[in-house]
């Protein structure tokens, strides 16, 4: 057992040698957590049989104890007169009582206590489950889904059951109050009480609920009802030192209010707020157009418009090696011409393809528009990684694919990037190319802007994960083994600001992709320039 425990964990350790943190990341290097914690229960098992085994002999020497001592002491020199029974009275007491006592001493946790400690370097950090619980409050506002729904586990395309207790909804809003995000913590708690009322059980107190959500609806301006949640807080808790002060706090504040409106001679009651609050304007213009797409609203796929897409073999401008196996083409889109591409990578390339990027998965980056550095951005989660043709013929047999299909030279292109999504994994909306305001991007590659991307979808997904383009109104579904090809330029050379486009958040499943750009050097002759600037 030692020696496969002892194997387990060296091939454990072996994948996880370059993951930093940042699980949530990556639903492909979160598995590997599934693997350590199937690990650990079976250490924790041997445990157990250890100490039970322990048990027993404590249990069985117990009882022959008492058996021997109820019929000693009922005549304690009777029983003393035989020499046989003082010999063996002396002998318990010096040897095989302090022989008891070492069993009960014995360390039998010092085994599952080592494999836990060094697994332990391993384990998630506070940071993991932050992004875990925000992971959950963005699929929760993409989608529409209250707390109740996705405590039950309710989402479609689900295979195994999955609930939400009281202390991980309590988890979730405490996540959303630490980072100032009163909104969710108010929607979380209020889930809390739900599930409490509802009689089930757990650490979480009412008074710890009652707390958290009395200060964040205060902190979201509705003073009347931080009131009354303070009262409710002090009727279960009277001794509450900052109920307390917060009661007279709210008081002091309303009782303002109420001399402000009587100095300015107003008639109008004070108004009571109904405890519904509206989800905080952010960063990104088209928010409410991203997110409709991505659960399948809003897509402007015209009867009119769905007249001019059409399906149909291609050779890729009678490529020799596509003429006896043309490609099945489908328009996705008229105008910018996006067209999704059938039977592109088979399953055998698409594992191999994920076998070789994985140990190499690192959390995706973004180009500082203001700096030119690339870091880690919240509108980014996933992790990625970049494949050269020398790491396996199989990407370069993919790479000389891309070429035939696109009729494209992959020369000037750039590696092939390969991305898994992690918990609600998503890149919010955004362009391939570079702009005018950030010329030098990729001035060090020598290669001009990045003209087309080709994407291939390497894996299908339950439900979300759909890439979606805001300014059109169009929606693309992962379809495993498809690929989906657009162009970010126009024949001019200026970009094409229609291409804008995400992923959306995964809602249910593994989203795996991989995508190679291609840049405008090497296609003069295969992508001719257009005369005028709109062409």
């Amino acid at each position: 057992m030692k020696l496969w425990m002892s194997t387990l964990l060296m091939a454990w350790f072996g994948v996880l040698s370059y993951v930093q943190a940042e699980f949530f990341t990556s639903i492909g290097h979160m598995t590997d957590l599934i693997y350590a914690e199937k690990d650990l229960v079976q250490s924790l098992k041997e445990y157990i049989l250890m100490e039970e085994a322990k048990l027993s002999k404590i249990k069985r020497w117990a009882n022959k104890m008492e058996a021997l001592t109820s019929k000693s002491a009922a005549d304690p020199e009777g029983y003393l007169a035989h020499p046989v029974n003082a010999y063996k009275l002396v002998k318990r007491l010096n040897t095989d009582w302090p022989a008891l006592e070492d069993l009960v001493l014995q360390d039998s946790a010092a085994g599952f206590i080592a494999n836990f400690s060094v697994q332990r370097q391993f384990f998630p950090t506070d940071e993991d489950e932050m992004g875990a619980a925000k992971a959950l409050m963005r699929l929760q506002d993409t989608y529409r889904l209250d707390p109740g729904t996705i405590s039950r586990g309710e989402l479609p395309g689900t295979k195994y059951q999955a609930m939400l207790s009281v202390d991980d909804c309590f988890g979730m809003g405490r996540s959303a109050y630490n980072e100032g995000d009163y909104y969710h913590t108010v929607l979380w708690m209020e889930q809390v009480l739900k599930q409490l009322d509802a009689g089930e059980e757990g650490i979480t107190t009412k008074s710890q609920v009652l707390d958290y959500l009395s200060y964040a609806v205060f902190q979201l301006g509705d003073l009347h009802r931080a009131l009354e949640l303070t009262r409710r807080l002090l009727t279960l808790d009277p001794s509450h030192e900052r109920a307390g002060g917060n009661l007279r706090y709210f008081e002091r504040l309303l009782e303002e209010e109420r001399e402000k409106m009587l100095s300015n001679q107003t008639e109008a009651e004070l108004a009571t707020q109904e405890g519904i609050y509206e989800r905080p304007v952010d960063y990104l213009p088209e928010r409410d157009v991203y997110e409709s797409l991505c659960r399948g609203e809003g897509v402007k796929l015209t009867p009119r418009r769905q007249k001019r897409l059409f399906c149909r073999y291609h050779h890729g401008n009678r490529a020799p090696q596509l003429l006896i196996a043309p490609f099945k083409e489908e328009d996705e889109w008229d105008s910018p011409h996006i067209v999704r591409y059938y039977d592109v990578m088979s399953d055998e390339e698409i594992e191999r393809i994920k076998e070789i990027a994985k140990p190499k998965l690192a959390r995706a980056t973004v180009r500082d528009p203001k700096t030119g550095v690339l870091t880690v951005a919240s509108y980014r989660v996933s992790k990625s990684s970049w494949l050269e043709e020398d790491d396996d013929p199989v990407v370069a047999r993919v790479n000389r694919r891309m070429q035939h299909i696109t009729g494209l030279t992959v020369k000037t292109a750039e590696l092939l990037q390969v991305a898994n999504y992690g918990m609600g994994g998503q890149y919010e909306p955004h362009f391939d190319f570079s702009r005018n305001d950030e010329r030098d991007v990729f001035k060090h590659l020598g290669t001009g802007n990045r003209v087309a991307t080709f994407l291939n979808y390497m894996s299908d997904v339950e439900a979300g994960g759909a890439t979606v383009f805001p300014d059109l109104g169009a929606a693309i579904w992962p379809k495993k083994g498809t690929a989906v090809f657009w162009y970010n330029l126009l024949r001019s050379g200026e970009g094409d600001y229609r291409t804008r486009h995400a992923a959306c958040p995964v809602l249910v499943g593994c989203k795996w992709v991989s995508n190679k750009w291609f840049h405008e050097r090497g296609q003069e002759f295969l992508r001719p320039c257009g005369s005028t600037e709109v062409d």
